[in-house]
């Protein structure tokens, strides 16, 4: 199980701003049921996008749409008409479902809209990647969506390391830097000017280790409890 919340308005207004035409990209399982990235959250954002702008003077166009999993590809493959018809995209899911998102659409700005906050286990048989460290401070907006604290074994924030080389890891040679990877993306964005921002150190006091996450709407059930 994925818990998230939302950003806050300002960073996702911000991070929008040149944008006129944003589609929001809401998830149906996981941040759904936190009540972060449902379909009900996207439209609440959708109505407060248009009204900021429109309290600035603007006019913007914002679309919605709820999948089931923005965590696999079946249900992300039929949003390229949507997609085409967008300037930009604020996916309400999860880290790991905006990194697939931003994979699917390289093309596209993709901007998270929330923070995930905390991940449960799936115990079954299988092979998995991770993709999310459920961080409480998502940099994919700035990065191209690809999260250089999973992607990079050394988490760096503001660029590369000095031993990369040719494009791999210095870690692990058989890998791609992360990096790499980010400005590549970036490049073919047009966002090349997102590495001259410094971004600050990551506040790593911020995650503990057993995590426990009570929703705001549920804190009089469990206040008993504690």
């Amino acid at each position: 199980m994925i818990i998230a919340q939302r950003k806050p308005f300002k960073e996702i207004s911000e991070a929008v701003a040149p944008y006129d035409k944003i589609l929001i990209v809401g998830c149906g399982t996981c941040v759904a049921v936190c009540l972060a990235g449902g379909e009900k959250e996207v439209g609440l954002l959708a109505s407060q996008l248009k009204l900021a702008a429109g309290l600035k003077g603007r006019r913007i166009e914002v679309g919605e749409i709820t999948v089931e999993r923005q965590c696999d590809r079946e249900f992300l493959e039929p949003l390229c008409d949507f997609v085409a018809d967008h300037d930009a995209i604020l996916s309400m899911a999860c880290g790991a479902g905006v990194q697939f998102l931003a994979q699917l659409y390289y093309f596209k700005p993709i901007f998270p809209a929330v923070d995930t906050t905390f991940i449960g286990v799936n115990e079954a048989v299988g092979l998995f990647t991770e993709r999310c460290r459920a961080c409480h401070h998502c940099y994919l907006g700035l990065t191209g969506g690809i999260c250089p604290l999973t992607m990079c074994p050394k988490g760096l924030l503001n660029g590369p390391c000095g031993g990369t080389l040719n494009g791999k890891c210095e870690v692990d040679p058989e890998k791609d830097c992360a990096w790499s990877e980010i400005y590549r993306r970036l490049e073919q964005q047009g966002r090349l000017d997102n590495l001259k921002k410094i971004v600050p150190l990551h506040p790593h006091a911020r995650s503990t280790t057993p995590g426990q996450v009570i929703h705001p709407a549920y804190q009089r059930r469990y206040s008993a409890y504690e």
